[in-house]
């Protein structure tokens, strides 16, 4: 099987069969990936925790209902205090790293400042978190049919229902996941 030399801007879709409870049914968008690893942030984990809470703690004022009640995101199990921002490339943000062209990815204050004014890009997700693996270990999870991967798609980062990503993202390459036997094997 031919892997990728690069799986950034790709979705790390879990299979059935991938039982970590940090990662069953998770989809991943990678935004980097290299000789040094992987990093990615989850884009279907719902957090207990609501943008508000998070503009609280930063002391970022806000009186826009629906900035206050956007969902935060579980992004991964590694630094889970520290926030993460997938946005559409729009504006000078500090520290955003493009992930593609239509999407990046920052850790900077000044894009939480602007979404809780209304001056922010058109599309962001808050995560708290991000996802790791060390050099070789998305590829060799690849092998052992922990994941599937399919073309990062915008749609899904910004709009899919959070309860449909997973399917959703599978489905780009033609895949259901409900007819997929929770058990890998090799042959």
């Amino acid at each position: 099987m031919h892997e990728p030399s690069s799986l950034s801007n790709q979705f790390l879709i879990a299979m059935p069969s991938l039982r970590d409870p940090n990662f069953a049914r998770s989809v991943a968008l990678v935004c980097q990936h290299g000789d040094d690893g992987a990093m990615g942030i989850m884009i279907n984990r719902l957090s207990d925790y609501r943008l508000g809470d998070v503009l609280t703690q930063m002391n970022v004022r806000s009186e826009l209902a629906q900035v206050l009640d956007a969902p935060v995101l579980i992004g991964g199990p590694v630094q889970p205090e520290r926030g993460f921002v997938l946005h559409t490339p729009h504006g000078g943000w500090d520290s955003s790293f493009r992930i593609s062209d239509q999407i990046s990815v920052t850790t900077s204050r000044d894009i939480l400042e602007a979404i809780a004014s209304g001056n922010g890009p058109s599309h962001a997700i808050v995560a708290l978190g991000y996802s790791g693996w060390s050099p070789g270990q998305i590829e060799h999870e690849l092998r052992e049919n922990s994941w599937l991967t399919a073309p990062a798609d915008n749609a899904i980062v910004f709009s899919t229902p959070l309860d449909e990503r997973w399917q959703a993202s599978a489905a780009l390459v033609g895949v259901n996941l409900t007819q997929i036997s929770p058990y890998a094997g090799h042959a």
